[in-house]
């Protein structure tokens, strides 16, 4: 995929494109750690994490850096697969709701993360759009947490919506929200939805 600058305000001082998250995985991160206020543990945690989830087939990633090479925002994702943990927790809840199909021929988006000092300026929304994009499934889903947030409004503008509330996630001090979209998701150009 090539890189791809933005028609967003941020422009063209942060450029969207492929990432190593493998080799940039600490860069990576540090801008989730401030993004969503994560301990030194939990980074440890992470870390394993996301290096286990890269070695799923499909899963790739996109960064945003600044000209000078500094990362300022990055997503994951890859096609899900209902025996991964993540399904088999929100799998009893999309049930309840009727929406459990959604687990089937979905691209998952894993992590979005914006730096804070580069919020509010289109790179989160051009992040998860390139990605999905580039996917080959149908649709797309991801999980939230259960607020009202900037991050909610986001998704919603590009066509997710709630499948399922109060999901509880083992030691997550706070219910998510899974939501998703069918792909290519809305976009400020009028594309999809």
């Amino acid at each position: 995929m090539p890189a791809l600058t933005g028609d967003g305000p941020h422009a063209p001082d942060v450029v969207v494109g492929p990432l190593d998250l493998a080799a940039r995985v600490d860069e990576a991160l540090a801008v989730q750690a401030l993004a969503f206020g994560l301990s030194g543990d939990e980074i440890d945690i992470r870390r394993y994490i996301v290096l286990r989830h890269l070695q799923n087939p499909g899963a790739r990633a996109l960064g945003a850096t600044t000209v000078d090479g500094r990362l300022v925002g990055f997503v994951y994702g890859m096609p899900n697969d209902r025996t991964h943990w993540w399904s088999t927790v929100v799998e009893p809840y999309l049930r309840r709701t009727g929406t459990e199909g959604w687990l089937d021929d979905s691209f998952v988006i894993t992590e979005l993360h914006v730096h804070p000092d580069f919020q509010g300026r289109g790179i989160g929304r051009e992040l998860i759009t390139a990605i999905t994009d580039g996917a080959d499934e149908p649709r797309s889903i991801l999980s939230a947490i259960d607020v009202e947030s900037p991050a909610r409004a986001l998704y919603r503008k590009l066509g997710y919506q709630d499948l399922a509330g109060q999901v509880l996630f083992p030691s997550a001090p706070s219910p998510y929200a899974v939501m998703g979209a069918r792909l290519p998701l809305r976009s400020a150009g009028g594309r999809g939805n």
